[in-house]
């Protein structure tokens, strides 16, 4: 049997990468994992998931007081915006996590090769100028920012920037213009929006938030809209001129027509991620890219090259770093001889502005292609908890096989949908039906209450509406 440096090494040090790594070394493997990035974490928790949050967090208090919204609680306050200190908490938070893996892997003795990877061969990897070998090697390099031909992204000009320049304006823009409705660019322009920038969002498609069920689209727009952002859908952007520190894009109809120009001190590219495979040395092992550019896998994450599996951003499905954390968790589990599950069926996704966006499973229009189904909405008006907080945006959705009463799908705006979609997704991996979760007694006071009331619509026993 041929000898090797190591039993796995994993290129990227991501949600997927970093994960897969400490669990292939807690299951007794020799692991290395290569990262280029002078910290661990990835894109997520580098310049991604992480420091957006702090900054959502950050700006919604700035928005509570400057709105009114904590006048009509009794709480008289005038605030002044520091935004130099709001950036100091995001960094803070960012070095704190960052660190907190780099002593993970020393606690599980995972050895840290800083460079970027390339492929020599199948088990062969040269990272900077160290060659290491592997009995099998693991790619997690998962994505970057997709570009748009005729917009130049220049961060440090800060005029028109992508996701990581977006989080690192120095100053509030007079009117930030977003390009892309999707997850990233409505977080990122509700930040800018709430600390007072005007924001208009260009969307190709007609609806914002591509993927997401129909109703929470459609709930999702008028929410953003009454909170003061603008939205141009059905749009394309076709250029984009930069004059000292102002941009002005051209549009024009998605469907053809007039050009019409649009000025702004900031532009956001928003439009999508793409796997981050150049440089890997693919060639060199002769592994080809499907038409979407992504590397294909069967269930154990097993590339059409022996010895090389690929987990995360880099292969098809949902680019998040909880999908990525599960793979890579199940593809230690494959290597060190057990059995690595993960249901893609099952895999949440949440837009974290404020109200949050979260959903689970089917949409009504995918679960209808399927067959009858039932669906009850529930208003979170009508919800207690939200009620007291001030908080009467949104609702709760749930979709259920007409038959079997099976819970296919769960879609939700709320405060705190992030946390409430964890409930519906354990329950749909237990093979609930709405029965399961009307029947089930939950806490009162709580927003997660309007799930079970909606589970109870599904029945056909509301309460509360």
């Amino acid at each position: 049997m041929a000898e090797y440096d190591y039993d796995v090494l994993i290129i990227g040090a991501g949600p997927g990468g970093y994960v897969g790594a400490i669990r292939a070394a807690q299951l007794g493997l020799k692991v290395a994992c290569a990262e280029g990035r002078a910290t661990l974490g990835g894109t997520c928790l580098n310049v991604g998931c992480i420091p957006s949050k702090a900054m959502l967090h950050a700006s919604e208090f700035y928005d509570a007081a400057a709105n009114g919204a904590m006048a009509a609680m009794g709480i008289d306050v005038t605030p002044k915006l520091n935004l130099p200190k709001m950036h100091e908490q995001r960094v803070d938070a960012v070095s704190g996590l960052t660190k907190g893996i780099e002593f993970l892997f020393k606690k599980n003795k995972v050895d840290w090769k800083k460079g970027y990877a390339s492929f020599v061969d199948a088990h062969t990897v040269k990272v900077g100028d160290e060659t290491v070998t592997a009995r099998e090697v693991v790619i997690a390099t998962g994505s970057s920012v997709t570009p748009l031909p005729g917009v130049e992204v220049d961060n440090d000009k800060q005029v028109v920037v992508d996701s990581t320049g977006a989080l690192e304006l120095a100053k509030v823009p007079e009117h930030l213009v977003v390009i892309g409705g999707g997850v990233i660019g409505l977080e990122l322009g509700s930040v800018w929006r709430r600390l007072g920038a005007k924001v208009t969002v260009v969307e190709f498609l007609d609806a914002v938030l591509p993927g997401m069920d129909d109703d929470v689209r459609k709930e999702a727009a008028r929410i953003f809209k009454k909170q003061g952002i603008e939205f141009k859908l059905s749009t394309k952007v076709t250029g984009c001129t930069v004059k000292g520190k102002k941009a002005t894009l051209t549009l024009e109809p998605a469907a053809g027509g007039a050009a019409e120009t649009l000025e702004a001190d900031c532009v956001l590219v928003a439009i999508g991620r793409r796997p981050n495979v150049e440089g890997l040395g693919l060639e060199n092992i002769g592994l080809e890219l499907n038409k979407r550019g992504q590397i294909e896998v069967d269930h154990e994450f097993r590339t059409a090259v022996a010895g090389v599996r690929a987990i995360g951003d880099v292969i098809p499905g949902p680019m998040l770093a909880h999908k990525a954390e599960d793979e890579g968790i199940a593809v230690a589990e494959w290597i060190a001889g057990q059995t690595g599950i993960v249901n893609h069926d099952v895999i949440p996704g949440v837009v974290y502005t404020m109200p949050e966006i979260a959903g689970v499973g089917l949409t009504e229009a995918q679960a209808k292609e399927k067959g009858e189904i039932k669906v009850s909405k529930f208003p979170m008006m009508a919800n207690s908890r939200a009620k007291t907080n001030h908080e009467p945006d949104g609702f709760v959705k749930v979709i259920a096989d007409a038959a079997t009463d099976r819970v296919l799908g769960v879609w939700c705006i709320a405060s705190v949908a992030g946390t409430m979609i964890a409930e519906a997704a354990l329950a749909m991996e237990f093979g609930a039906t709405s029965e399961d979760i009307a029947y089930t007694c939950h806490a009162h006071p709580t927003h997660s209450e309007a799930l079970k009331e909606a589970a109870m619509g599904v029945m056909g026993k509301p309460i509360h509406v």
